[in-house]
């Protein structure tokens, strides 16, 4: 009725483990798991906290939505005692899965994206050179950048060119908006094309003031004046949310909020490409 330390922590590692993951150990009763890939992390803390209450066992595992690379430690396991008795695997075993997985990295999806930029900026390369560092440093292309006059019609033309037919783009980005303002040209477009704003700005600082939109099958997202160039914001913690599959909805954005204060200290939340970026003192 006892099972061995590290056959116990090889069976609570394979309840734990979800896709994307690739085990390591085990040594000294710990087996580790690591990112197969690039991607978002995702981890139940609920489960996670069901399993480190029965005792003998441990979960220990990096933050739910924390982006990692290949290699990096998601979760590790293990056992406190050389022998466990096998009702104590058999329950973790059943807590896992009937609410799993409890870790798993998703990883980044292929996307096409497409920018609209009311206006020319005055850094236009630095701009253009910002925007492709986000998209292609999460696995994605930008297949077009457009920059258009500030009225209805002019970015009515310039979205229409990115939503439909064969040059349609799964997301597009927008510059040069402005999200406070209702009569807003960018806001005025998507109307006109049957689009709806999401989410009005983001729980996070800075780049609060960015929007998620849709139209259509395009996820729209309204970047804030400070991410355009050289800033690591709230936007760099939602594309990769985005372009790993999670929906463009108002959970999504509200699990920005947990965490949303991106200080320095905070950097370990951003994107590879995001780490050496500007960031706020507070």
């Amino acid at each position: 009725g006892e099972v061995h330390e590290d056959d116990a922590a090889t069976r609570l590692a394979e309840a734990v483990a979800g896709p994307g993951l690739v085990v390591r150990g085990p040594v000294d009763s710990r087996i580790d798991l690591l990112a197969g890939h690039a991607g978002l992390a995702r981890v139940r803390s609920s489960l996670v906290t069901r399993l480190d209450r029965i005792d003998g066992l441990a979960v220990f595992t990096v933050f739910d939505g924390q982006l990692v690379d290949a290699g990096t430690i998601i979760a590790s396991v293990k056992t406190g005692p050389h022998l466990v008795a096998e009702a104590t695997i058999a329950l973790a075993e059943a807590i896992a899965a009937r609410g799993g997985p409890v870790v798993e990295v998703r990883p980044y999806l292929r996307r096409r994206v497409a920018a609209i930029v009311k206006g020319s900026p005055a850094a236009r390369n630095r701009f253009d050179a910002s925007v492709r560092a986000k998209i292609e440093g999460l696995g994605s292309t930008l297949v077009s950048i457009a920059y258009t006059d500030d009225d209805v019609g002019a970015v009515t033309e310039a979205f229409l060119r990115v939503i439909r037919g064969r040059e349609r783009a799964d997301l597009v980005l927008t510059a040069g908006g402005g999200m406070t303002d209702p009569s807003d040209s960018f806001f005025g477009a998507l109307a006109v094309l049957g689009g709806r704003v999401i989410s009005h700005g983001l729980p996070g600082h800075p780049g609060s003031m960015a929007w998620l939109g849709r139209c259509g099958r395009t996820v729209v997202v309204g970047l804030p004046s400070c991410s355009a160039y050289s800033n690591a914001t709230a936007v760099d913690l939602l594309l990769p949310w985005l372009l790993a599959g999670e929906p463009a909805d108002r959970r999504t954005v509200a699990r920005l909020g947990y965490g949303g204060l991106l200080t320095r200290d905070m950097r370990f939340r951003f994107p590879a490409y995001a780490r050496t970026l500007d960031a706020p003192e507070g």
